[in-house]
């Protein structure tokens, strides 16, 4: 291979097909066509003598080889995010845009008003927001910031938790008008339930109560948070949400108080950059304490860095 006119591009666009399955969704994914992607991974293959890919009618299968080469690849990716990372927490700042991903009930509940005083005390930062259940990969700048209901793992952030929110029950009111008010967990099997369609929390939390049930307990099935929500609110039947989402909205009323879900924590996470970083620092700062004071009104976020 002539290491001279080997471009960092090729290897970036082979790791995006080998992530996403297709040459599609890895232009997507790189904001560039797909023809580039292909020309990309071809002259890869072409410098390399290797096939890396098998093209079949459901996308891109790597081979031995392919995957073989992956690791090494990644490491040529972890070495130039680093220092991309470096150069930009030499950056002082305090104007710029800072990305933050969050789940779509933080994203469309709960941000909204906080970003909007954020507006004012931090006038010259503007915000992107990726709203999504899965979680962004910081390492390789999904994102500056994450809010998230999971602990990362991974040595290189930084974590704060910020609070815990609560989970519960709820119901419209024209719902309970109709079909009456549980009073307790049992009773909530006789109602109309909105749940999940493949993910399966709420069949868990059913059966540590001892009532273990199906995916078809559930009269509305969907994976999309939101549209659970829209279902709740529309009357279609009784749904598991956060107390935050629930308490803007005065036509929602808890059910089945006894019912005990367990809190989920809420991590604020970012690159350990930040400490240089002035841009992502007022960011950061700014939404721990506002997160905390929304989640738990009157208190303040004392919870320290990981």
């Amino acid at each position: 291979m002539n290491t001279d006119r080997f471009s960092w591009d090729l290897a970036r666009s082979f790791l995006a097909a080998l992530n996403q399955g297709s040459l599609l969704s890895a232009a997507r994914q790189l904001k560039t066509s797909q023809p580039t992607v292909g020309r990309h991974i071809a002259e890869l293959e072409s410098q390399l003598g290797l096939v890396l890919f098998e093209r079949t009618g459901r996308g891109l299968k790597p081979t031995a080889v392919g995957l073989r080469l992956a690791d090494a690849a990644r490491s040529m990716e972890a070495s130039a995010l680093e220092l991309a990372r470096l150069a930009t927490g030499t950056k002082v700042s305090e104007t710029g845009t800072v990305r933050i991903s969050a789940s779509q009930p933080v994203a469309c509940y709960m941000l909204p008003p906080i970003l909007r005083a954020m507006q004012e005390a931090l006038p010259h930062i503007q915000v992107e927001l990726v709203s999504s259940n899965a979680v962004s990969n910081l390492l390789r700048r999904e994102a500056d910031l994450a809010v998230r209901m999971v602990r990362p793992e991974q040595a290189s952030l930084i974590a704060r938790r910020i609070g815990n929110v609560g989970v519960g029950a709820y119901a419209s009111r024209d719902y309970l008008r109709r079909n009456g008010t549980p009073d307790k967990p049992q009773d909530l099997l006789q109602h109309r339930l909105v749940g999940y369609d493949q993910n399966e929390d709420i069949l868990r939390g059913f059966a540590r109560l001892g009532t273990p049930i199906t995916q078809e307990a559930f009269d509305l099935r969907s994976d999309d948070l939101i549209v659970q929500w829209e279902a709740v609110r529309a009357g279609l039947g009784i749904g598991f949400a956060a107390d935050y989402v629930a308490a803007a909205d005065p036509d929602i009323v808890a059910v089945v108080p006894s019912l005990k879900i367990p809190t989920l924590p809420v991590w604020l996470v970012v690159h350990r950059e930040i400490r240089t970083n002035k841009l992502i620092r007022a960011v950061f700062d700014f939404l721990a304490e506002a997160i905390a004071q929304r989640l738990e009104p009157g208190t303040q976020n004392a919870l320290a860095d990981r």
